[in-house]
């Protein structure tokens, strides 16, 4: 169960740099991470050779490239001079096989991150790691070489779609799931296959298995409980009298195997010792065919789906469900280094896990902060952000910097503070840079609030063209947040701007051009003002959830 004073952390930052300063050693019970990378670029661009003098790269939540830079140089170095030497030397066979390109500058950074991760993982802890086909063979070797390759344990191939149109070749309907763990001691608690209504748990010829029968009438079959084990001590134990033969070892944990004889599961031989092929599985336990490693019960999010957020690379909250049910218990620490807009921490949080998110955007912290109220209100376990500004100088200091195109970060944190949606397209923007959207009577036609950020000086000019991109837009209402002090003359000009009156609100106005300083909005002094008839239709609300609502069983 969770320690009565842990708090719930999300991160805004670079996770390297996180993981090193804050998370300590052996701490977190499970990992999943979805890590970025441009699978939509043509292999030619992705192993072209780059003179390392090229910009920083830049990890957003619309701009997942990496690129071969100085950065690239010195995280290369970093692991080679100071990671686990199988992983150093692996890495140095890569950087002669593939040079220096968009592909090994990836490779270099996803290494870095991966000996942090193993080192904050507990001995019986498990790490997932999501990829698609376009980095996924250099990927595990790049696991081996930092978890070992004798503690892999599957590559789950996860079917996101019945089928994909591709002329020229055959379709990519899968992910890659690895699931590796820090030891052979993990927790592991077994999951099954799931069935849509109508289908049969069994196939006719699964169904011959069942030929045994209990005194009290119930179907069962024999399962093995052992596993082979040709280079391996796991297993390898006496229990009650029996024990495997040398190639192979206990395929479950003494725990579990006592659990299964006091409820009476296992055969014996004459003697009353264990038959190792004497697993009891009867046809009417409800749970089925254990999982295998091709899943095909999860689809992707539907586009109609309630639980779609509009985030690229969103993962559908059953996928997550099923592997922090098998890889942690009730209580345990759940860390998703690439958290984005939150599925991980969502669904640890409704299954009862502690948990860490790190995003390096501030989009994905103000829709995953969205996502978590939206879905668990009151019932939601207290949480602290760490890393966003919580006063004006470090707001200020984020306005000026400029790693990982500090502008833009501003920008979407200060959007945050008023709950309102960025623009997509970077560029000329005429000005915009976010929007709220909202509802204020039971037509169902949205209103609109567009907003500009300004980080440095500030001028009457600057509400003039606000006015302008009101009236240019249709918009309602337009919100000027402003990191300096307003001067008296923007003031004028913003008053005399007169008001919105809603139709259905007679004599309720609210100022069409509004000033927000950043200072006011950290303070609580001062918020947008607008109808508030329906919660702000900003970011896509998340479905209501209740903390341990829904199983295993009701995936799919």
């Amino acid at each position: 169960m969770a320690s009565p004073d842990w708090t719930n952390a999300l991160y805004f930052g670079d996770n390297l740099n996180i993981l090193r300063e804050h998370i300590p050693d052996e701490s977190v019970d499970l990992v999943y991470l979805d890590p970025p990378f441009n699978s939509k670029a043509t292999y030619n661009i992705l192993f072209r050779e780059k003179s390392g003098e090229e910009s920083a790269a830049q990890i957003t939540a619309f701009d997942d490239t990496w690129h071969w830079d100085l950065g690239s140089e010195a995280a290369y170095r970093d692991v080679v001079a100071n990671g686990p030497v199988k992983l150093a030397d692996l890495l140095q066979a890569m950087h002669a096989f593939l040079g220096r390109n968009d592909m090994m500058a990836y490779l270099t950074m996803m290494a870095q991150r991966m000996v942090e991760l193993h080192r904050v993982l507990k001995p019986t802890g498990s790490l997932y790691l999501h990829c698609d086909p376009t980095a996924s063979h250099y990927i595990k070797l790049l696991l081996d070489g930092t978890f070992g390759a004798q503690n892999f344990n599957n590559e789950i191939t996860w079917q996101r779609t019945e089928s994909h149109n591709t002329a020229d070749r055959y379709g990519n309907v899968a992910d890659i799931i690895f699931y590796y763990t820090k030891t052979e001691n993990r927790t592991w608690n077994r999951q099954f296959h799931q069935y849509p209504n109508g289908e049969q748990k069994y196939s006719d010829k699964q169904l011959k298995r069942f030929r045994h029968r209990d005194p009290d009438g119930r179907v069962y079959k024999l399962d093995d409980l052992t596993a082979p084990r040709p280079d391996s001590d796991s297993g390898k134990f006496e229990w009650r009298g029996t024990t495997p033969g040398p190639s192979r070892g206990w395929g479950y944990r003494l725990e579990q195997l006592e659990a299964w004889w006091d409820q009476g599961r296992i055969q014996t031989k004459r003697d009353g010792t264990p038959r190792m092929d004497g697993l009891k599985v009867y046809l009417d336990d409800t749970e089925g065919k254990p999982l295998q490693n091709i899943w095909t019960d999860v689809p992707r999010i539907a586009n109609t789906s309630p639980e779609r957020l509009s985030y690229p690379t969103q993962k559908p909250e059953a996928l997550l469900e099923r592997i922090i049910a098998s890889s942690s218990n009730e209580g345990d620490v759940v860390l998703d280094p690439f958290c984005g807009c939150g599925t991980t921490v969502a669904v640890a949080e409704r299954l009862g896990r502690r948990w860490i998110g790190i995003d390096i955007t501030h989009i994905a912290i103000a829709l995953l902060k969205s996502r978590l109220h939206d879905a668990f209100g009151d019932d939601l376990s207290p949480y602290t952000v760490i890393g966003d500004p919580k006063d004006v100088e470090s707001a200020r200091a984020l306005a000026v910097e400029s790693e990982h195109d500090g502008r833009y970060q501003f920008q979407w944190w200060a959007l945050g503070l008023v709950e309102a949606r960025p623009v997509k397209e970077r560029g000329p923007d005429a000005g915009i840079d976010g929007f709220i959207t909202f509802f204020d009577d039971e037509s169902g036609r949205a209103k609109r609030i567009v907003v500009q950020v300004k980080s440095g000086q500030v001028a009457r000019a600057d509400i003039a063209t606000l006015k302008g991109d009101v009236e240019r837009e249709g918009a309602e209402v337009g919100l000027f947040v402003t990191l300096g002090e307003p001067t008296e003359p923007m003031r004028r000009e913003a008053a005399a701007a007169g008001f919105y009156e809603p139709e259905h609100f007679p004599g309720q106005l609210y100022p069409r051009i509004q000033i927000l300083t950043i200072e006011a909005l950290l303070s609580g002094e001062a918020r947008a003002e607008y109808p508030r008839m329906a919660p702000p239709a900003t970011f896509r609300r998340a479905p209501r959830r209740r903390r341990a609502e829904g199983s295993q069983g009701a995936l799919g």
